[in-house]
């Protein structure tokens, strides 16, 4: 089918997926306030129509492709791939008895993701300009320092990033919070004055823990972003660490919010400065859109979770974006299993506007030996 007729608004039928799951391990031992982790796994979605494939992903156990392949596959097959708010739609449907947030909205958000890249691609379209572009590039900051670390590790792999053009660092803390203040030291040293300090606690805190370790994060190392400092399902902990909090510190959370609902609950009960959102557990960049919306009706900006290869697109839509968090751990996992994987400049990811889609294929041979 040629780029003419599908732009003349003929039906594109998908035809088949593909479905894999590949677990890379960690270069080292890695935790934070909450978890311990030696691998990561990745599910792959392929969807296949008109001569071209799009390509999705979410990091979620392997039995989120099992989820694609007994509840979503058979509704999307033989449906029209440029439909895709109706699909959305019929596949969060499908899943109310399996349960929507959790696992359920990482497979959603795999076969949301490959959707919109098999859209672009039928079009011969860049994804970013399909979405609807409103930057041309998405600010980024360096994640990792996990609890693991060294005092070594946590300065070699922060001030890298420093050295690389990017002006804002995460590490993790909490787990262990009598060995935060060397480990702050060390990444204050390491980064200079000039660079952005952020952390996140993972929810490991009670609301009064949190809220002393707050002012000191603050008044000692400088730390302009708090994420997570109790669990995301604590509205009001939340709620009065922004407002007990001392000023120039923000309130993030939102890696956790799935469904739309999970989004309204933070806005509403005005838990954060700066809402997150996953593009692989939210319903892909479907539910990234409308948690920009969302965040934007409150006043406030969206932050994007991880993933970085399948966010670039989505961030550069959303008019009231903040930054895209380039996790140590999918930096590494990205170029291993897919081509086309991007680099940043500046601070900054800028999307392939020269190929079509999101630009990724995946490294068939290389991703085999990871296969889970």
């Amino acid at each position: 089918m040629s780029t003419a007729t599908v732009r003349q608004g003929s039906t594109v039928k998908v035809e088949s997926f593909g479905i894999s799951a590949y677990r890379v391990p960690t270069d080292e031992p890695e935790s934070d306030g909450t978890a311990e982790w030696d691998s990561t796994t990745i599910v792959v979605v392929e969807l296949h129509a008109g001569g071209m494939t799009g390509l999705g992903y979410t990091y979620a156990p392997a039995a989120a492709g099992k989820l694609v392949e007994e509840k979503l596959a058979g509704l999307v097959k033989e449906r029209d791939a440029l439909a895709i708010g109706e699909l959305w739609e019929v596949m969060g449907a499908a899943l109310r008895n399996a349960g929507r947030p959790g696992i359920g909205f990482c497979a959603l958000s795999a076969v949301d993701l490959a959707l919109w890249d098999l859209k672009a691609r039928l079009l011969e379209l860049p994804l970013v300009d399909l979405v609807g572009r409103a930057r041309d590039r998405a600010p980024i900051y360096g994640s990792g320092g996990f609890t693991s670390y060294s005092l070594d590790r946590i300065r070699e792999q922060l001030s890298g990033w420093v050295d690389r053009g990017v002006p804002r660092v995460k590490m993790k803390v909490s787990r262990e919070p009598q060995r935060d203040p060397e480990r702050l030291d060390a990444a204050r040293q390491a980064i200079g004055d000039e660079t952005e300090l952020y952390v996140d606690s993972n929810g490991a805190l009670s609301r009064k823990q949190a809220l002393r370790w707050a002012e000191r994060f603050a008044r000692e190392w400088g730390v302009t972003w708090y994420e997570e400092p109790v669990s995301s399902a604590d509205f009001e902990g939340l709620r009065m660490l922004r407002d007990r909090g001392p000023g120039g510190l923000e309130i993030a959370a939102g890696e956790y919010a799935y469904v739309p609902a999970d989004f309204r609950n933070l806005v509403v009960n005005g838990c954060v400065d700066c809402l997150q959102a996953d593009v692989t557990r939210c319903g892909g960049i479907t539910g990234f859109l409308r948690a920009g919306a969302l965040a934007a009706a409150f006043g406030l900006d969206l932050s994007a979770h991880c993933a970085p290869s399948a966010s670039v697109a989505a961030c550069c839509a959303v008019p009231n974006f903040r930054h895209l968090e380039y996790f140590h751990d999918h930096v590494r996992l990205e170029p291993t299993l897919f081509d086309g994987v991007l680099e940043p400049k500046d601070g900054a990811l800028e999307p392939d506007r020269s190929r079509p889609g999101n630009g990724l294929e995946l490294k068939r041979a290389d991703a085999e030996r990871y296969a889970a």
